[in-house]
């Protein structure tokens, strides 16, 4: 039995096409992708994970505010209240890492939202007592990283001695 050229080419390009987008890490790398012996499934779908262990997330820039003339007393309120807002954020799981920058620049921190929408962290921005008074202001970004952040404030609670 002959078999045309032409339907041996097509059967080929179709097996290539069919397996080296999925098979490789990378478009330039043509070994197979291997399969992670310690891949824990049901965490992974606990976490939302995709096959490479990543989520999408939002993450916030907290930049120095046009409002930062507050008195002491006032400044101090303030940050109490942010310090109070991210508590709580964290324990809804919809803030995954905050913390600040340690070398008062412009941007004072940043904020890492569980959530995969623009809209919904400015929703949760503006919850922030810091943010309604002008103090701080966030610049956010949509953000691509590890879905283990998900697990930082549960293994947090273990490691804080003390509470702020």
């Amino acid at each position: 039995m002959h078999i045309p050229v032409y339907i041996l080419i097509i059967v080929s390009l179709s097996f290539i096409s069919c397996t080296s987008k999925d098979e490789t890490p990378n478009d330039n790398a043509r070994e197979p992708v291997t399969i992670n012996p310690d891949y824990d499934a049901a965490l992974a779908a606990k976490l939302k994970a995709d096959d490479y262990g990543m989520s999408r997330y939002v993450m916030a820039l907290l930049k120095a505010g046009p409002n930062r003339d507050q008195d002491s007393t006032t400044a101090a309120e303030l940050q109490k209240a942010h310090l109070k807002n991210i508590r709580r954020l964290a324990k809804e799981n919809k803030l995954v890492l905050a913390g600040p920058f340690l070398d008062d620049g412009e941007i004072r921190g940043i904020y890492i939202f569980n959530v995969t929408s623009l809209e919904e962290a400015q929703k949760l921005t503006g919850t922030d007592p810091a943010i309604k008074a002008g103090r701080l202001e966030m610049e956010l970004h949509p953000w691509y990283g590890s879905a283990a952040l998900k697990k930082v404030n549960e293994i947090h609670k273990s490691i804080e001695k003390k509470k702020f």
